[in-house]
C-alpha cells in the first residue's frame, strides 16, 4: 500500500501553552485546543500536532527518553513563494520568540532561505527555490520547465 501523503506531524513539547501560542503567532492560524492536553493546527495538506513530550513518550510505551540534545538530523521546512516571503516569515518567527540560526540568504543551489528553532528546539527551514511552483490548491511541485 502506498502512503499518499504525510497527514500529521506531532512535536513533543515541554510547555503546551507556550508552544501553542508560538505556532499560533508564526502560522497565523487558530489552533484547535478542544481536546484537552493536545493542540492541533490544520495546515494545507498536513496537520501539526503539539503534545507534551513526557506524555508522547509515555503514549509510545517504550524506553525512549523524552530528553533531546542538539540537532536530531531532521528539519521541518516551509517553501515560500518568493524571497520577500522568506524574509517576512523569518521576521514573524523571530517576533514570536524563535531563535534565528541562519539569516535568510542565497543558497549554493540557487535558492534563498534560512533556519530558525522554535521554543522546543525544533528546527525549521524557510526557503524559496526557483525550481518549484505551487498548484492552485497551494501544493508544492517541480516546475514543468526547469528555471
Amino acid at each position: 500500500m502506498k502512503i499518499p501523503r504525510l497527514t500529521v506531524i506531532t512535536l513533543g513539547v515541554r510547555n503546551l501553552a507556550t508552544a501553542t501560542e508560538f505556532y499560533r503567532a508564526v502560522l497565523s492560524t487558530t489552533p484547535n485546543t478542544t481536546n484537552e492536553g493536545v493542540t492541533f493546527i490544520e495546515l494545507p495538506g498536513v496537520w501539526l500536532s503539539l503534545f507534551p513530550v513526557e506524555e508522547l513518550a509515555r503514549d509510545m510505551a517504550c524506553d525512549i527518553s523524552p530528553v533531546r540534545n542538539g540537532f536530531s538530523g531532521i528539519t521541518l521546512a516551509h517553501n515560500a513563494r518568493n524571497k520577500t516571503e522568506v524574509i517576512a516569515i523569518m521576521d514573524k518567527a523571530r517576533s514570536a520568540g524563535a531563535t534565528v540560526l541562519k539569516e535568510p540568504q542565497d543558497t549554493f543551489w540557487g535558492g534563498f532561505g534560512g533556519y530558525f528553532s522554535d521554543p522546543d528546539g525544533y528546527i525549521w527551514e524557510i526557503v524559496w527555490g526557483p525550481m518549484f511552483e505551487f498548484t492552485q490548491q497551494g501544493d508544492l511541485k517541480f516546475k514543468s520547465t526547469p528555471p
